[in-house]
């Protein structure tokens, strides 16, 4: 079976010790690499308020990467449309299209919005661990806590303008898509045109963790659907079905087209991949116990955090379903990881300590998965 393409999402994270600016200079490099490497497309990620975490102006460091590469596809995994209007978006994403026609793509996600009841017509979460066609799916982690923190309502004050409510998503959507066509029309009729970003040369994305709004909003327009595996195992296979029952051909897609993150760390054995993925789990804990992302540690220094049972239970999900290894090791898992959902693409999020490590593991897997 020829091997479908391997994107990356960075988050631009800090390594302990280091500084943001040397972050984001890693994050410019790193995608000179990987499109040598052969990677498909390169998106950053938006996160605020976390120290270990640089990418939170996704926009601006798309633009510095994709002037610092030739080829390779820049976006974004995902723009917070609840922390901005719809006019916003198609402006920024509009501009970064007009000076890069044809490699920027603008992935949306639902974070920051006000948050949807479930319905009658949502997939059940699974309530235990399973292994489906050999790729395991972990029980549900419970976000409830994260939402109800001080911390939590700090990041939302910060980020909405006083008393702003965002509308539902399903809106924002259909506003950024009335706009980049350039029939947009506001409920007297009175039409707007947005420049930079109208008719701008750019593909939207949908992303989502689960088999509810995004999935099924995806499917509907008929927009590429991203579905997170490294972030939320347990219900991708939930998403890309949901996706994929919704989905309707338009204009855009003639069919389905999914792609799934998955969470990786390759060098040249087993073990010298697991030691450089030590760390992961002492910075998955800072996310959450509700303190943002710290600092990514280096294995020494996270072989000497103290590590309880209730901190294994807390990041479970997350580090079992992390793949780490050799080369041949990993693309296994990957290749289990396609079969399962049936993904077109896989997008593969690597952090390590050092920038050498993380440069290394993306070339191995590339050298591995595209020969």
């Amino acid at each position: 079976m020829t091997a479908i393409p391997l994107s990356v999402l960075d988050l631009a994270p800090v390594p302990a010790g280091a500084q943001v600016g040397d972050a984001l200079r890693n994050t410019v490099d790193l995608a000179r690499r990987v499109e040598q490497f052969g990677y498909h497309r390169y998106w950053l990620a938006e996160h605020h308020l976390a120290a270990g975490v640089a990418s939170s102006a996704p926009a601006v460091l798309i633009g510095a990467v994709a002037a610092a590469t030739d080829t390779i596809r820049v976006g974004s995994g995902a723009v917070q449309v609840g922390h901005r209007t719809a006019l916003a978006v198609v402006e920024e994403f509009g501009t970064l299209a007009a000076l890069h026609p044809g490699r920027i793509d603008l992935g949306l996600g639902r974070s920051g919005q006000r948050r949807v009841e479930a319905t009658a017509d949502d997939p059940p979460p699974p309530a235990a661990a399973r292994v489906v066609d050999g790729l395991l799916l972990p029980p549900p982690f419970s976000f409830a806590h994260l939402l109800t923190s001080p911390r939590f309502a700090l990041a939302g004050a910060l980020l909405h303008q006083p008393g702003a409510q965002p509308p539902p998503f399903a809106e924002q959507l259909a506003d950024v898509l009335a706009l980049l066509r350039g029939d947009y029309r506001d409920a007297t009729g009175l039409d707007a045109h947005a420049v930079p970003g109208e008719s701008a040369d750019l593909e939207v994305w949908l992303l989502g963790s689960s088999g509810g709004e995004s999935a099924r909003l995806a499917g509907a327009r008929g927009l590429p659907f991203a579905a997170n595996y490294h972030v939320s195992p347990a219900t991708v296979l939930e998403a890309v079905a949901a996706y994929r029952e919704a989905f309707r051909p338009s204009a855009t897609l003639a069919r389905p087209y999914v792609l799934v993150s998955a969470d990786v760390v390759v060098a040249p054995t087993d073990a010298q991949a697991r030691r450089l993925a030590a760390p992961y789990g002492i910075w998955v804990r800072s996310i959450r116990a509700g303190g943002g992302a710290a600092p990514f540690p280096s294995p020494e220094q996270a072989a000497a955090q103290p590590w309880t049972d209730e901190d294994r239970a807390l990041v479970a999900d997350r580090v079992d379903t992390q793949f780490v290894g050799a080369p041949e090791t990993v693309a296994e898992r990957l290749r289990v990881l396609r079969d399962a959902t049936g993904a077109d693409e896989l997008l593969v999020t690597t952090i390590t300590h050092d920038h050498t490590d993380r440069v290394a593991s993306y070339e191995l897997l590339a050298k591995e998965w595209l020969r």
